[in-house]
């Protein structure tokens, strides 16, 4: 094959001298982020947030660095969940995170709004703006792990995330229905066209366990968690239950007290990323 000749740069063919062009963004250059975890869900309202803070407080737990960056831009829960009512900070180098309790720094728009209820009523190229930048202007410092709590679907803004920051590995969040899982596998179809390892897939409100006899009982009905897992060989498998203290404690801002094991299966997987 004859090598190119002309100017590729007015040029639509998709010949063999062209490279394509990397989109990934640097991170800010006083940050040093080694692990970038997404998690994300083919819709809203599943408890992506909530796995997300889960999943932050067990690497702390394990003494990781961790980062949170809330990137649902227009649904902002991460603040909420964690009890952080600070305004970020920073000055002519950058943006600094705000600290949870127990020493997690955390970038939410809503540490960034005057008033936490005042909606964020932006189109979707500067919502994609904005999450870009809590990448590349953010002070991170050294961190061990960044969790992204990704905006739910397959659009726009998850797009710009999957191609301009570096993320390892994603975890997908589901419920019980059957028009859930449909929508799941729309998450993880995404992330194989992109070339991104899906690491667990949790299903949350799985069931509801009685605190007497202790019987599970599935009140959306049997979970497909297993079928879809084994479709796309999704190693790992969690479901959390409804809970009225884990519910309690994200609504109060205590979630960084949470007490349970869920979760627990996905901390070796992510230690050997």
């Amino acid at each position: 094959m004859s090598e190119c000749s002309h100017d590729c740069s007015s040029c639509s063919s998709n010949c063999g001298s062209r490279e394509q062009e990397s989109l990934l963004k640097p991170c800010h250059e006083l940050s040093h982020v080694k692990k970038v975890i997404g998690v994300v869900s083919g819709k809203g309202g599943v408890g992506k947030s909530l796995v997300t803070s889960l999943l932050s407080v067990n690497m702390k737990r394990e003494g990781y660095e961790v980062g949170i960056m809330d990137a649902d831009i227009t649904g902002p829960s991460i603040p909420k969940m964690f009890g952080i009512t600070a305004k970020c900070d920073g000055n002519d180098s950058g943006i600094f995170p705000v600290k949870s309790k127990l020493d997690m720094d955390v970038i939410s728009v809503n540490c960034l709004l005057e008033n936490d209820s005042d909606p964020v009523v932006w189109r979707g190229p500067v919502i994609a703006g904005v999450v870009q930048q809590f990448w590349t202007d953010v002070i991170w410092g050294d961190k061990d792990y960044l969790f992204i709590d990704m905006p739910p679907g397959t659009g726009d803004v998850p797009l710009t995330v999957f191609q301009s920051i570096p993320i390892d590995g994603i975890v997908v969040v589901a419920s019980p229905q059957e028009l859930v899982g449909m929508i799941v596998e729309k998450a993880v179809k995404m992330a194989n066209l992109m070339n991104i390892p899906v690491l667990g897939l949790v299903e949350n409100m799985s069931y509801f366990e009685c605190p007497n006899c202790k019987e599970k009982h599935y009140i959306y009905g049997e979970s497909k968690i297993e079928e879809i897992a084994k479709q796309y060989e999704i190693q790992n498998i969690s479901k959390i239950p409804m809970n009225p203290k884990l519910a309690a404690a994200a609504d109060k801002g205590m979630i960084e007290l949470y007490e349970g094991d869920w979760l627990d299966n996905l901390t070796p997987v992510l230690k050997e990323i």
